[in-house]
């Protein structure tokens, strides 16, 4: 695969928000904003290596657990009844 070398001009504020995003995926600004264009455009993109599949592996692990929808949604049987009752309860009244 043949690649080119591009130089981008971009103001402050644009670098900065591809490099908050490069750092949040872990790579260089110049990998994600390669890795993106590719993306977008349905470019293919040679195979990643075990290392690479690993490191975006735990990547993607760091989010598991990270948002909290404020309410317990565990498998409490008591409010799992208390919903059902509340869905179907009223159908057997008919």
């Amino acid at each position: 695969m043949v690649s080119q070398v591009l130089t981008l001009e971009l103001s402050d504020d644009a670098y900065r928000a591809l490099q908050q995003q490069a750092e949040i995926a872990g790579i260089s600004v110049s990998e994600w904003i390669t890795t993106s264009l590719e993306q977008q455009y349905g470019l293919q993109k040679k195979q990643r290596t075990e290392a690479e599949k690993e490191a975006a592996r735990q990547r993607f692990r760091h989010h598991a657990g990270a948002i909290d929808l404020g309410y317990a949604t565990g498998a409490d049987n008591e409010s799992i009844d208390a919903d059902l009752l509340r869905a179907y309860g009223n159908q057997q009244e008919k």
